[in-house]
């Protein structure tokens, strides 16, 4: 439930799933993939609970979905035809990078009323290049590749923290699915640990946005911003 929590609300789901994962003894690549299955599973929830602040943003869904499609499937293939940990020793800089970006703030997006609904703002070519770069990366190795995937939304688009977070959870939801089904063509899953960490997934999935809408806002990005960083020390410390 802790790793659909902060899945949901901070993009950091793995900070909590995959060590439990490996402490259950399963290698790093079967961790790795039973982790992105689970996800896939327990992201169910996420739409329903996140219906106010994915208002309007039904064309950004449709658009960057299906760039995050193709680079989930690529990010997966890799995944499954090279030896593991090709991406060790770049993920605590990127991870670290968009944790300190998350705290910069764009005029006029956080205010009292930006969690409302709004007309979608057109996606650049910007957000969706840098939308494929995640998606392969979060079908390789999700983990806290919601905490880069909101830090290039709050980037590269106007929309406010709540639903640019709103937006990341479906897109990231997106590319969970489709890398773990070829990971259960092709992969090898654990599914004595993969069907119990999906249900709490599911349970922390659904309450996650609720309480993303009760934080003051400015907490909320120094939370997800250290919560990030402290995670990029971690992925730093195992890789060197």
């Amino acid at each position: 439930m802790a790793a659909g929590l902060t899945g949901t609300v901070a993009g950091l789901a793995s900070l909590f799933s995959c060590p439990a994962l490996l402490a259950a003894g399963l290698s790093p690549t079967t961790a790795n993939v039973t982790n992105t299955v689970s996800l896939a599973i327990g992201n169910i929830t996420v739409v329903p609970s996140s219906r106010r602040e994915l208002s309007g943003q039904s064309s950004a869904v449709l658009r960057l979905g299906l760039v995050v499609v193709l680079g989930s499937a690529a990010g997966a293939a890799l995944l499954l035809a090279t030896p593991p940990g090709v991406f060790q020793r770049v993920v605590p800089f990127l991870v670290g990078g968009a944790s300190v970006a998350i705290l910069v703030r764009r005029p006029a997006r956080d205010t009292p009323g930006s969690g409302e609904p709004k007309p979608p703002e057109s996606t650049t070519w910007l957000t969706a290049l840098g939308m494929f770069a995640v998606a392969l990366y979060s079908g390789y190795f999700a983990a806290a590749s919601g905490v880069v995937m909101l830090a290039l939304l709050l980037a590269t688009t106007s929309e406010s923290l709540l639903r640019s977070n709103a937006l990341k959870n479906v897109l990231v939801g997106v590319a969970d699915l489709v890398a773990a089904a070829g990971f259960v063509l092709f992969g090898t899953v654990s599914w004595l640990d993969a069907l119990p960490l999906a249900l709490g997934l599911l349970l922390g999935s659904w309450l996650g946005p609720p309480l993303a809408r009760s934080l003051p806002t400015a907490l909320l990005r120094v939370g997800i911003a250290l919560a990030g960083l402290a995670l990029a020390v971690k992925l730093a410390v195992e890789a060197y």
